[in-house]
């Protein structure tokens, strides 16, 4: 596993805690386990697939890709929850703008 991948993994991991966290809160603490999960484990997914993105040189398309990878990977949570938490859906998109930020910077 390159380090690319590892940055992009542990960013998903962190990000997704932090989804639960928001999560959490927005629900005022009446989310199921099993949601929580799902939600970490989409912020995960995403950071493996950005993870495995080529890399370019540009930053500006680097995060135009984090952007993108973003929203595609949040919509798959946010249709199979009955489009239920657009807050959620909205941050994927800057969350994946963070994680391929990260990546870039980290292992450019």
């Amino acid at each position: 596993m390159n380090k690319r991948m590892r940055i992009c993994i542990a960013a998903g991991a962190i990000l997704g805690v932090v989804c639960i966290v928001g999560a959490q809160v927005r629900s005022g603490f009446q989310q199921e386990p099993y949601y929580l999960f799902a939600f970490w484990y989409n912020r995960l997914l995403m950071g493996i697939v950005i993870g495995w993105a080529v890399g370019t040189s540009l930053l500006a398309r680097a995060i135009y890709r984090g952007a993108v990878i973003g929203l595609m990977v949040s919509f798959a949570f946010y249709s199979a929850t009955g489009f239920g938490d657009p807050v959620g859906f909205a941050v994927g998109i800057l969350y994946g703008v963070i994680i391929e930020y990260a990546a870039f910077r980290a292992a450019p």
